[in-house]
Protein backbone atom coordinates (compact mmCIF):
# COMPACT_ATOMS: atom_id res chain seq x y z
CA UNK A 1 0.00 0.00 0.00
CA UNK A 2 1.33 3.42 -0.92
CA UNK A 3 1.95 5.95 1.84
CA UNK A 4 2.29 9.69 2.29
CA UNK A 5 5.67 10.69 3.74
CA UNK A 6 5.84 13.53 6.26
CA UNK A 7 9.10 14.92 7.63
CA UNK A 8 9.64 17.19 10.61
CA UNK A 9 12.97 18.77 11.69
CA UNK A 10 13.88 18.88 15.37
CA UNK A 11 16.42 21.69 15.10
CA UNK A 12 16.86 24.89 13.10
CA UNK A 13 19.74 23.51 11.03
CA UNK A 14 17.71 20.65 9.59
CA UNK A 15 14.74 23.00 9.16
CA UNK A 16 16.85 25.20 6.88
CA UNK A 17 18.14 22.16 5.01
CA UNK A 18 14.63 20.87 4.29
CA UNK A 19 13.50 24.34 3.25
CA UNK A 20 16.39 24.62 0.80
CA UNK A 21 15.78 21.12 -0.52
CA UNK A 22 12.19 22.00 -1.40
CA UNK A 23 13.25 25.27 -3.06
CA UNK A 24 15.88 23.50 -5.17
CA UNK A 25 13.28 20.91 -6.19
CA UNK A 26 10.95 23.69 -7.29
CA UNK A 27 13.60 25.38 -9.45
CA UNK A 28 14.48 22.05 -11.05
CA UNK A 29 10.83 21.21 -11.75
CA UNK A 30 10.28 24.61 -13.37
CA UNK A 31 12.94 23.86 -15.97
CA UNK A 32 11.12 20.66 -16.92
CA UNK A 33 8.24 22.80 -18.18
CA UNK A 34 7.89 26.06 -20.04
CA UNK A 35 9.69 28.81 -18.14
CA UNK A 36 7.14 31.26 -19.60
CA UNK A 37 4.43 29.75 -17.39
CA UNK A 38 6.64 28.72 -14.43
CA UNK A 39 8.94 31.74 -14.15
CA UNK A 40 7.18 33.15 -11.06
CA UNK A 41 7.88 29.97 -9.09
CA UNK A 42 11.41 29.74 -10.51
CA UNK A 43 12.49 33.24 -9.52
CA UNK A 44 10.62 33.19 -6.19
CA UNK A 45 12.50 30.00 -5.31
CA UNK A 46 15.87 31.42 -6.40
CA UNK A 47 15.34 34.55 -4.29
CA UNK A 48 14.16 32.47 -1.30
CA UNK A 49 17.33 30.36 -1.57
CA UNK A 50 19.51 33.48 -1.59
CA UNK A 51 17.65 34.98 1.40
CA UNK A 52 18.03 31.72 3.36
CA UNK A 53 21.76 31.57 2.60
CA UNK A 54 22.23 35.22 3.59
CA UNK A 55 20.30 35.07 6.86
CA UNK A 56 21.78 31.82 8.13
CA UNK A 57 25.26 30.36 8.30
CA UNK A 58 24.26 27.49 6.02
CA UNK A 59 27.76 27.13 4.64
CA UNK A 60 29.26 26.85 8.12
CA UNK A 61 26.67 24.25 9.16
CA UNK A 62 27.29 22.23 6.02
CA UNK A 63 31.06 22.26 6.50
CA UNK A 64 30.64 20.94 10.05
CA UNK A 65 28.21 18.23 8.89
CA UNK A 66 30.52 17.20 6.05
CA UNK A 67 33.48 16.99 8.42
CA UNK A 68 31.47 14.75 10.77
CA UNK A 69 30.38 12.62 7.82
CA UNK A 70 34.00 12.32 6.69
CA UNK A 71 35.01 11.05 10.15
CA UNK A 72 32.16 8.53 10.16
CA UNK A 73 33.00 7.27 6.69
CA UNK A 74 36.61 6.66 7.74
CA UNK A 75 35.34 4.66 10.73
CA UNK A 76 32.86 2.70 8.60
CA UNK A 77 35.60 1.86 6.10
CA UNK A 78 37.28 -0.24 8.81
CA UNK A 79 34.22 -2.46 9.33
CA UNK A 80 34.76 -5.99 7.95
CA UNK A 81 32.90 -6.88 4.72
CA UNK A 82 31.87 -3.26 4.13
CA UNK A 83 31.44 -2.18 0.50
CA UNK A 84 34.75 -0.34 0.13
CA UNK A 85 33.89 1.10 -3.29
CA UNK A 86 30.73 2.79 -1.98
CA UNK A 87 32.53 4.13 1.09
CA UNK A 88 35.40 5.44 -1.03
CA UNK A 89 33.06 7.18 -3.47
CA UNK A 90 31.11 8.91 -0.70
CA UNK A 91 34.30 9.83 1.15
CA UNK A 92 35.75 11.38 -2.00
CA UNK A 93 32.56 13.40 -2.62
CA UNK A 94 32.44 14.52 1.01
CA UNK A 95 36.05 15.74 1.05
CA UNK A 96 35.65 17.52 -2.30
CA UNK A 97 32.45 19.32 -1.27
CA UNK A 98 33.91 20.31 2.09
CA UNK A 99 36.98 21.80 0.38
CA UNK A 100 34.83 23.71 -2.11
CA UNK A 101 32.62 25.20 0.59
CA UNK A 102 35.65 26.36 2.58
CA UNK A 103 36.78 28.66 -0.21
CA UNK A 104 36.73 32.35 0.73
CA UNK A 105 34.14 33.45 -1.83
CA UNK A 106 31.14 31.12 -2.32
CA UNK A 107 29.92 30.81 -5.93
CA UNK A 108 26.36 31.81 -5.00
CA UNK A 109 27.50 35.31 -4.03
CA UNK A 110 27.91 36.09 -7.73
CA UNK A 111 24.12 36.01 -8.07
CA UNK A 112 23.90 39.06 -5.80
CA UNK A 113 25.77 41.07 -8.45
CA UNK A 114 23.59 39.99 -11.35
CA UNK A 115 21.85 43.22 -12.45
CA UNK A 116 18.92 41.42 -14.05
CA UNK A 117 18.22 39.37 -10.92
CA UNK A 118 18.65 42.42 -8.67
CA UNK A 119 15.97 44.29 -10.63
CA UNK A 120 13.58 41.35 -10.42
CA UNK A 121 14.22 40.64 -6.74
CA UNK A 122 13.21 44.15 -5.71
CA UNK A 123 9.84 43.78 -7.44
CA UNK A 124 9.29 40.16 -6.33
CA UNK A 125 9.65 41.35 -2.73
CA UNK A 126 6.51 43.49 -3.18
CA UNK A 127 3.07 41.89 -2.96
CA UNK A 128 1.89 41.57 -6.57
CA UNK A 129 4.95 43.45 -7.75
CA UNK A 130 6.01 40.81 -10.27
CA UNK A 131 3.26 41.57 -12.77
CA UNK A 132 4.35 41.98 -16.39
CA UNK A 133 3.41 45.68 -16.48
CA UNK A 134 5.81 46.30 -13.57
CA UNK A 135 8.61 44.23 -15.10
CA UNK A 136 8.92 44.91 -18.85
CA UNK A 137 12.51 43.61 -18.68
CA UNK A 138 11.14 40.23 -17.56
CA UNK A 139 8.60 40.20 -20.40
CA UNK A 140 11.41 40.97 -22.84
CA UNK A 141 13.62 38.21 -21.39
CA UNK A 142 10.85 35.61 -21.54
CA UNK A 143 10.42 36.30 -25.26
CA UNK A 144 14.05 35.63 -26.14
CA UNK A 145 14.93 32.33 -27.88
CA UNK A 146 14.04 29.39 -25.63
CA UNK A 147 17.56 27.97 -25.74
CA UNK A 148 19.04 31.28 -24.56
CA UNK A 149 16.54 31.58 -21.69
CA UNK A 150 17.14 28.01 -20.52
CA UNK A 151 20.90 28.48 -20.71
CA UNK A 152 20.75 31.55 -18.47
CA UNK A 153 18.59 29.66 -15.95
CA UNK A 154 21.14 26.85 -15.89
CA UNK A 155 23.97 29.35 -15.37
CA UNK A 156 22.21 30.85 -12.34
CA UNK A 157 21.62 27.40 -10.84
CA UNK A 158 25.24 26.45 -11.51
CA UNK A 159 26.33 29.07 -8.97
CA UNK A 160 24.21 27.24 -6.38
CA UNK A 161 25.31 23.74 -7.36
CA UNK A 162 27.86 23.31 -4.56
CA UNK A 163 25.22 24.08 -1.94
CA UNK A 164 22.72 21.77 -3.63
CA UNK A 165 25.21 18.89 -3.91
CA UNK A 166 26.28 19.22 -0.28
CA UNK A 167 22.64 19.41 0.79
CA UNK A 168 21.73 16.20 -1.05
CA UNK A 169 24.67 14.30 0.42
CA UNK A 170 24.05 15.43 4.01
CA UNK A 171 20.30 14.77 3.94
CA UNK A 172 20.79 11.36 2.32
CA UNK A 173 22.94 10.22 5.24
CA UNK A 174 20.65 11.86 7.80
CA UNK A 175 17.69 9.93 6.41
CA UNK A 176 19.66 6.69 6.42
CA UNK A 177 20.30 6.96 10.15
CA UNK A 178 17.10 5.10 11.01
CA UNK A 179 14.76 2.53 9.51
CA UNK A 180 10.98 2.80 9.63
CA UNK A 181 9.20 0.92 12.39
CA UNK A 182 5.49 0.35 12.85
CA UNK A 183 3.81 2.35 15.62
CA UNK A 184 0.28 1.74 16.87
CA UNK A 185 -1.44 4.77 18.39
CA UNK A 186 -4.61 4.01 20.35
CA UNK A 187 -6.10 7.50 20.29
CA UNK A 188 -4.38 9.39 17.47
CA UNK A 189 -1.59 10.65 19.73
CA UNK A 190 2.02 9.57 20.24
CA UNK A 191 4.96 11.09 22.10
CA UNK A 192 8.48 10.06 22.98
CA UNK A 193 11.93 11.37 23.89
CA UNK A 194 13.72 13.30 21.17
CA UNK A 195 17.18 13.04 22.71
CA UNK A 196 19.82 12.69 20.00
CA UNK A 197 17.28 13.08 17.18
CA UNK A 198 17.31 15.70 14.44
CA UNK A 199 14.60 14.52 12.03
CA UNK A 200 11.33 12.59 12.22
CA UNK A 201 9.98 10.76 9.16
CA UNK A 202 6.40 9.54 9.24
CA UNK A 203 4.60 7.33 6.74
CA UNK A 204 0.80 7.22 6.79
CA UNK A 205 -1.10 4.88 4.41
CA UNK A 206 -2.97 6.80 1.71
CA UNK A 207 -6.21 5.07 2.72
CA UNK A 208 -6.09 6.61 6.21
CA UNK A 209 -8.04 9.90 6.12
CA UNK A 210 -5.85 11.84 8.56
CA UNK A 211 -2.48 13.56 8.72
CA UNK A 212 0.10 14.10 11.50
CA UNK A 213 0.94 17.41 13.14
CA UNK A 214 4.30 17.30 14.89
CA UNK A 215 5.72 19.50 17.61
CA UNK A 216 8.85 19.13 19.65
CA UNK A 217 12.59 19.58 19.85
CA UNK A 218 15.69 17.53 20.58
CA UNK A 219 14.39 16.71 24.08
CA UNK A 220 10.84 15.55 23.39
CA UNK A 221 8.36 15.38 20.54
CA UNK A 222 4.67 14.60 20.06
CA UNK A 223 2.62 13.50 17.07
CA UNK A 224 -1.07 14.37 16.96
CA UNK A 225 -3.18 13.07 14.08
CA UNK A 226 -5.79 15.37 12.64
CA UNK A 227 -8.90 14.86 10.49
CA UNK A 228 -10.09 17.32 7.82
CA UNK A 229 -13.26 19.09 8.95
CA UNK A 230 -15.50 21.29 6.79
CA UNK A 231 -16.70 23.33 9.78
CA UNK A 232 -13.46 24.06 11.62
CA UNK A 233 -10.86 23.09 9.03
CA UNK A 234 -9.54 20.20 11.11
CA UNK A 235 -10.24 18.25 14.27
CA UNK A 236 -8.44 15.75 16.50
CA UNK A 237 -8.44 12.12 15.42
CA UNK A 238 -9.32 9.96 18.42
CA UNK A 239 -9.36 6.53 16.81
CA UNK A 240 -6.55 3.98 16.74
CA UNK A 241 -4.03 4.74 13.98
CA UNK A 242 -1.10 2.64 12.80
CA UNK A 243 1.74 4.42 11.07
CA UNK A 244 5.47 4.07 10.40
CA UNK A 245 8.11 6.19 12.06
CA UNK A 246 11.83 6.66 11.44
CA UNK A 247 13.72 8.53 14.16
CA UNK A 248 16.83 10.02 12.58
Amino acid sequence: MTSILYEHPLNERIRNYLKLEQLFTQTSDCLQHSIVTSHNTFFSSIFAILDTLERNDIRGDMIKDLEKLEQNLVIWSQIPDVDSAVIEENLSNTVALSSQLKKASPHWLKLKDDKFLIGLKQRFAIQGGNSHFDLPQLQFWLNQPTKQVEQECQQWLAHLQQINDALKLILRFVRQRAKFETIASESGFYQDSGEGLILLRIKVPCGVACYPTISGNRFRYSIRFMLPCEESGRKYAKQAITFQLARC
